[in-house]
């Protein structure tokens, strides 16, 4: 089933993570072992979260790299759907397949 807005990576982070645990950029790039303006990016939504900063994140915060980087699809994918124009593709029905 797919979810209506899902949230990206950073904001999760920021709810989950930082706002409760009182926990700054710059300590949580440290843990990470990047730099603050690096992780600054995708708290502030203007970056995904790549195959190695899901590595990183789950060393760090726990979760697998696999739930870090499916939370990203999931978001970019709901993004897409409401901006990509998709009236000029047309299926192909194909014989063999």
């Amino acid at each position: 089933m797919a979810m209506h807005n899902p949230p990206h990576p950073g904001a999760f982070i920021q709810e989950v993570y930082l706002a409760p645990n009182e926990i700054s950029c710059r300590e949580l790039a440290l843990k990470l072992g990047v730099a603050a303006s690096t992780l600054n990016r995708i708290l502030n939504q203007t970056s995904g979260v790549s195959p190695e900063m899901a590595l990183r994140l789950s060393k760090t915060l726990g979760r697998s790299p696999e739930s870090w980087l499916t939370m990203q699809d999931h978001y970019d994918l709901w993004q897409a759907k409401q901006t990509v124009d998709l009236n000029n593709v047309s299926k192909i029905e194909f014989k063999y397949a």
